[in-house]
């Protein structure tokens, strides 16, 4: 559940959002008990030869609440099943993931749902996620993945993924995070159009070189970039694959997300005028339509 705060001032405000999009210490214990024995169960009944958590959780932009959040598993197996499961062998793809599914369903008999989706086995316990994704060590570095609609396999490496965000929000004084996590709450309080991944992409290229001077400045100037970004190429910073906003894949798709950004950048620019003027309660109202319940009151 979102906490329910009320602020005085839009820094204040800003400080409180922050709090209600972190993950508390309870749910962090839970979360580190729970992949480790989905771990656990993989390694032994497969030959596994490394596990790490990866995804949102692990480079720290997962937003609250966690009942909502998924956390990702990466197994790397041995290559034998790359072998048996190779050019469409023994369902190919697919079956590697099906294997990985019964796997799992031998230890979590009681759990709400265990499904195959098109690159991982997603295990829907009654309070979180976890997306358990298999791969292989690739030649030349990084992880062959499973894609089970296509039945290819993709190339990867999350380790990048976090010692980007990493080495980015240190530059920025801790700042990024914070501010990627607003962008998610933004995504989510307005149907989630957008993939997570792509606008924490989007984040790092937005504000390369430019230094988060405060948050409402920050968001306000990510919707602006991102006006123009979202009909440009954007490759996975990892430097495999292709562009990872290739699922807006209709000219009608890239206007409607020119049309959200170009809103909440109106949005975003309404309130921090309103701010510069001194009409606190004003502002809060406009950043409470960007962020929604995230967003503390005024009061």
């Amino acid at each position: 559940m979102i906490r329910c705060r009320v602020a005085t001032s839009i820094q204040q405000a800003f400080v409180k959002l922050k709090e209600n999009l972190e993950i508390t210490n309870l749910q962090t214990t839970v979360v580190s008990a729970r992949q480790n024995h989905v771990r656990d169960v993989v390694e032994a009944e497969m030959t596994v030869l490394d596990t790490f958590l990866t995804g949102s959780y692990v480079r720290s932009t997962m937003i609250a609440p966690l009942k909502e959040a998924d956390v990702d598993v990466f197994v790397v197996l041995d290559a034998k099943y790359f072998h048996h499961y190779d050019k469409g062998k023994n369902g190919g793809q697919a079956g590697l993931l099906d294997l990985l599914k019964r796997t799992l369903r031998r230890t979590f008999t009681r759990t709400p749902d265990i499904s195959r989706s098109g690159q991982a086995v997603t295990i829907r316990f009654d309070d979180f996620i976890v997306d358990v994704v298999p791969g292989f060590n690739r030649q030349g570095g990084g992880y062959l993945i499973p894609n089970s609609i296509t039945q290819k396999w993709i190339s990867t490496n999350p380790k990048t993924h976090v010692d980007l965000i990493s080495s980015q929000n240190k530059w920025h004084d801790g700042s990024l995070v914070p501010l990627i996590k607003m962008i998610k709450a933004w995504n989510k309080s307005h149907d989630g159009f957008f993939r997570s991944f792509h606008l924490e992409v989007m984040a790092y290229r937005a504000l390369a070189g430019v230094k988060i001077s405060d948050f409402p400045a920050g968001v306000r100037f990510y919707f602006g970039k991102a006006q123009t970004m979202i009909s440009e190429v954007n490759l996975d910073p990892a430097g495999y694959g292709g562009d990872i906003r290739s699922y807006l894949d209709t000219p009608t798709k890239i206007q409607e997300s020119r049309v959200r950004f170009q809103r909440a950048y109106e949005q975003a620019m309404r309130a921090e005028q309103y701010s510069n003027r001194g009409a606190i309660s004003d502002s809060m109202r406009i950043w409470k339509l960007i962020f929604s319940d995230y967003f503390p009151a005024y009061g």
